[in-house]
C-alpha cells in the first residue's frame, strides 16, 4: 500500500465523522506533517500519512514535537489499523 493510499483512506474516514481532512502545506517550511483534520467541535489534530512500516524523518519528528510542545496533537498514521484506532480515539 502506498502513503498516497493511507490519505486517501484517512479522507474518506475522517467525513464519516462530519470531518475534513485538508492537504497542510507550509510554504516556506519542510517536514510539516500531511494533513489537517479539523472534526466538528473545533477540534483540530495534524496527521502524518507513511506507506506501512515508513518512518518520519529526524527533520518530521523535530516539528512534531514543536508542535506537541504547544498542546498540538499530531498522529503518525501507517496503515488502515491505524486509521480506525484513529477514528475510534477521536470520533
Amino acid at each position: 500500500m502506498l502513503e498516497k493510499q493511507i490519505e486517501q483512506a484517512l479522507v474518506r474516514r475522517v467525513k464519516t465523522l462530519r470531518g475534513m481532512a485538508e492537504k497542510f502545506v507550509s510554504p516556506n517550511r519542510r517536514s510539516v506533517p500531511d494533513r489537517l483534520v479539523t472534526l466538528p467541535e473545533g477540534r483540530i489534530i495534524f496527521v502524518e500519512c507513511k506507506r506501512p512500516g515508513g518512518k518520519v524523518t529526524e527533520a518530521q519528528a523535530r516539528d512534531h514535537q514543536r508542535r506537541r510542545d504547544l498542546g498540538c496533537e499530531v498522529w503518525v498514521i501507517d496503515s488502515i489499523e491505524m486509521i480506525e484506532k484513529f477514528i475510534m480515539e477521536v470520533g
